[in-house]
């Protein structure tokens, strides 16, 4: 498996498998199914509301915990909870997280954040993030943060590549992990030319193409799937690598489109939502 490195020291799987809108009994399969194949890095979060089954997917697995690096996000309702992190080691089984994240810029954030750097101090963090900080709440946050970031989590991919973020992001030597890898179910990015005429080259699928050009990129990329053979393929991308001229064509892609846009209205409502984490 390729890692990167940290900026405290750490190294973190390239890909790793997402659980996002993954059922409980889906992301347990899912969970058990990519660590058996060779999967070292998972992706959860409290508002996926499968934090359990992911540790019982962990658990069946029979990989030891400490070859994993489990990554989860705290929830905008949780920011001011002090058990927060303590609930969500417990719903996963674990003792520590490789990776907290504070999910969203809602609610009392900054508070979400403190708890992070407690954790991190503590060791029940080895690392922790940002999820959808960009512009202005990346900006504010630079201005309050007592330990930066390893980490933050944003929408990315060849339509959107993040270029003003990764501006800020390389002076902290902060890594991006994408989410919306693939483009969201959006059959413009797969099929565009130049990932066909690539996987052909190279015996390998569109998505394949994509998945590593993220990891060329210095990217970590979490596809989700429950389909096993799915999840297979996405890990398929190891084995080559695209030359700088082929990175140069895919670049000519950025439109800077993204497929999610947040709005203030849906901040507000984040901060309001509750997940009900008796349904995992």
């Amino acid at each position: 498996m390729e890692t990167i490195k940290l900026n405290n020291g750490l190294t973190c799987p390239v890909v790793g498998i997402g659980t996002f809108m993954l059922a409980p009994a889906d992301a347990q399969n899912s969970v058990r199914e990519a660590l058996k194949m060779g999967y070292r890095l998972i992706d959860t979060a409290n508002a996926y509301v499968n934090e359990r089954a992911v540790g019982r997917g962990l658990r069946e697995s029979g990989v030891k915990r400490e070859e994993v690096f489990l990554s989860t996000k705290l929830w905008p309702s949780e920011y001011e909870n002090p058990h927060a992190v303590d609930e969500t080691l417990a719903r996963l089984g674990v003792d520590y997280v490789d990776l907290l994240y504070i999910h969203q810029p809602a609610g009392n954030w900054l508070a979400g954040y403190r708890q992070l750097e407690k954790a991190y101090r503590e060791g029940r963090a080895k690392a922790i993030g940002i999820s959808n900080f960009e512009g202005k709440y990346i900006a504010e946050l630079e201005t309050k943060w007592e330990i930066v970031p390893q980490f933050i989590q944003v929408e990315a991919h060849p339509y959107f590549t993040q270029d003003e973020l990764r501006k800020a992001l390389d002076q902290y030597g902060i890594r991006l992990m994408s989410w919306y890898p693939l483009g969201h179910g959006d059959r413009s990015l797969i099929e565009e030319p130049v990932f066909r005429t690539l996987g052909a080259k190279y015996g390998k699928t569109p998505a394949q193409v994509i998945l590593r050009w993220h990891v060329q990129m210095g990217f970590v990329v979490i596809p989700g799937s429950k389909n096993v053979a799915h999840i297979r393929d996405n890990l398929d991308i190891l084995d080559f690598r695209l030359t700088d001229d082929e990175m140069a064509e895919i670049a000519g892609l950025n439109k800077g489109k993204r497929y999610y846009i947040r709005t203030d209205e849906a901040l507000a409502g984040f901060a309001a939502w509750q997940p009900k984490y008796e349904a995992e």
